[in-house]
């Protein structure tokens, strides 16, 4: 037979016509507006213009991906929970379109220029407002998916479950930090900071995957109480680094507690100490809160 058993329709009409649907759409819309821009006057180079790119790049094709496996509801069969991995991704794409839009402008607009280069900067300007508006869809998204007050939900819809896609892209910013001249090296206290963030940076991709991937109730541990039994060792661990890192990397008897005058933007080691320290904060109050809010949730397991 040519129909559907249950009588419904072989394409999702609300991966189109709902909320949900629309923001995907505008998604779509501006990512690839801005792709095509850059790609015909705005230009990118260097390693900040290559990271924007694959910003706008990935994001645009994932979410292609994603609208086409939800309209055909072919994502039914795929190996993953659909609704957790969703949710994670348009966490993190309204992450990185934010990064893209301050980093593309800070290295790619300039205040002065020739008449020559007036198209390239009108482009540019166009590139910048187009990324920042597109935050808002991804982040719409966030809002339509995200975990209602007594529904059962994935664990990653959960502020919870949101919160590690944020911790994890904040360790990958201190890790950007880090590989920029940092000088970690220089003592033990510093390179136990770098420890600290891989291992709990490590365990937080390994939760989303497990996650993601469905396979919690597989697991033969009770996977809500090691999220938190995590968490509260993760806060322990940010908190000593929150105090080791600056001693060590602003104290005078081990660096230097103000900027020196030699050092140019993007390739200063104190720069790159002063973004770990305060992402390292950030980190931590993003920890704390998950920790927080970590004890208000109840895991449902699945097959």
């Amino acid at each position: 037979s040519a129909m559907d058993p249950h009588g419904g329709h072989y394409l999702n009409k609300d991966a189109v016509l709902s909320p949900l649907g629309a923001a995907r759409i505008c998604q779509l819309v501006l990512g690839c507006t801005i792709i095509a821009l850059v790609s015909h006057s705005a230009g990118y180079s260097a390693n900040y213009g290559t990271y924007c790119m694959f910003v706008w790049c990935f994001s645009f094709t994932v979410t292609l991906v994603v609208f086409t496996l939800d309209i055909t509801r072919l994502h039914s069969c795929m190996p993953i929970s659909w609704d957790n991995f969703t949710v994670a991704f348009a966490m993190l794409a309204t992450l990185m379109y934010i990064t893209a839009s301050v980093v593309y402008p800070v290295y790619f607009l300039q205040t002065e220029y020739s008449d020559e280069d007036y198209e390239v900067q009108i482009y540019r300007i166009s590139v910048t407002v187009c990324s920042s508006v597109c935050c808002f869809p991804y982040g719409v998204e966030v809002f339509l998916t995200r975990a209602k007050p007594g529904a059962v939900v994935g664990y990653m819809a959960t502020v919870s479950g949101l919160l590690k896609v944020v911790q994890g892209f904040v360790a990958c910013i201190i890790f950007g930090a880090l590989a920029n001249d940092s000088e970690y090296n220089q003592y033990i206290a510093t390179q136990y900071c770098v420890v600290v963030y891989s291992l709990c940076f490590s365990v937080t991709v390994i939760v989303i995957i497990v996650t993601v991937s469905g396979r919690t109730a597989a697991l033969r541990f009770l996977f809500d109480r090691f999220v938190v039994i995590y968490t509260f060792f993760a806060v322990i661990l940010y908190l000593s680094t929150a105090l080791i890192w600056p001693i060590f990397s602003f104290d005078r008897k081990y660096g230097s507690n103000a900027r020196p005058e030699d050092c140019p933007r993007g390739e200063c080691s104190w720069d790159s100490k002063l973004v770990v320290a305060v992402f390292t904060c950030v980190n931590l109050v993003l920890y704390f809160i998950d920790l927080v809010y970590s004890q208000r949730i109840r895991f449902v397991s699945s097959s």
